[in-house]
């Protein structure tokens, strides 16, 4: 049976500018299944935000521009939903949590009124049955004297009490799906800890699937039941946890694994590794391997075409030349997450 809640077609997206076309999205494909966590993990700008964006249909057009492609939700097409369609999905069947609650949350009004009005819009229920809900979600969520944090603003909580409404404010409808946008990036090692620890025991409870947009491995790694790598727009690798952390297959994949810190670190005197230069320019992407000109492996081939995704183990695949039959042998690097990073 199919337990596709959503999938993503060859997807492509671009920003018309006075400078040109920015190509950032090229041809991504993912799907996310119910009650599952998907990781779009990449460096800023590869197209990991733009891609759930367009589901949301959140980005204006013009400069936004679908070119083609499809978005296929709980197995209707809404490719070409309007903002009024829309309007009926967003926060009740799909919701976002964006990376930085205080520009969100608006400054004028209640934190009480900011969870309600959503509520109302999308249930059939009395003002009185949306304010003990809406209590009743702070509570969750951790918001202590819920009651009272009703009629705070915005400004009058921390940075961690903020992101918390803003999981409750989009979790009061039950979504089936929700889009979380760098989650724990404004607050500190413990409160994000907490925040991801509330996402996990949110979902279960409430049989949510999350999309977890990041960079940051350490987040994965304790959230995702599958990853998706992204670079310079398309999508580089894709499979579980374990595979993508102890058997990864892609050169970018490696230079990320590299990059983490961690108390698993093989040589502790040495710096952490770094991956060498820039993404491409997305005005004008090169023909081959967007990653040729960045990688210790390129090849004369890597130049000129681009890469073909390759399965090599049921759900995991890549897009790489290396990967090719008649590509030579390499050592691939051994891996903090070989070693014990997950522990």
């Amino acid at each position: 049976m199919d337990n596709k809640l959503l999938e993503i077609k060859d997807l492509y997206f671009s920003f018309d500018t006075y400078a040109g076309e920015v190509q950032a999205v090229r041809g991504v494909s993912l799907y996310v299944n119910s009650k599952e966590t998907l990781a779009l993990v990449g460096e800023s700008g590869c197209g990991k935000s733009v891609t759930i964006q367009n589901v949301m249909k959140l980005i204006p057009s013009p400069p936004g521009r679908l070119k083609s492609g499809s978005i296929i939700f709980n197995g209707k097409d809404i490719t070409n939903y309007k903002a009024k369609e829309m309007q009926k999905l967003r926060g009740k069947e799909m919701a976002m949590i964006f990376q930085d609650p205080m520009t969100c949350l608006d400054p004028t009004m209640k934190i009480g009124k900011l969870i309600i009005e959503g509520m109302l819009k999308h249930e059939k229920i009395t003002r009185v049955e949306a304010e003990k809900r809406a209590i009743s979600m702070l509570s969750k969520v951790g918001i202590s004297n819920p009651d009272k944090s009703m009629n705070r603003y915005p400004h009058q909580l921390s940075g961690g009490m903020r992101q918390r409404v803003m999981i409750a404010m989009n979790l009061t409808c039950s979504p089936k799906i929700l889009f979380a946008d760098e989650p724990t990036t404004a607050l500190d090692v413990t409160t994000q800890s907490q925040i991801l620890e509330l996402m996990n025991k949110l979902k279960d409870e409430m049989d949510t699937s999350i999309v977890l947009i990041t960079h940051d491995l350490g987040v994965v790694a304790r959230m995702a039941q599958r990853i998706c790598v992204m670079y310079a727009g398309k999508i580089v690798e894709t499979g579980s946890s374990n595979e993508i952390f102890y058997n990864p297959m892609h050169p970018y994949t490696w230079g990320l694994l590299s990059s983490m810190p961690g108390k698993n670190r093989i040589d502790k005197s040495k710096f952490l590794e770094t991956i060498p230069g820039s993404p491409p320019d997305l005005f004008a992407p090169p023909i081959g391997c967007s990653f040729a000109a960045r990688c210790s492996y390129c090849m004369g081939i890597c130049k000129k075409e681009q890469p073909e995704k390759v399965s090599i183990n049921g759900e995991h695949s890549a897009a790489c030349w290396l990967l090719d039959q008649r590509a030579p042998n390499i050592n691939r690097p051994v891996f903090k997450s070989q070693v014990g990073a997950l522990d």
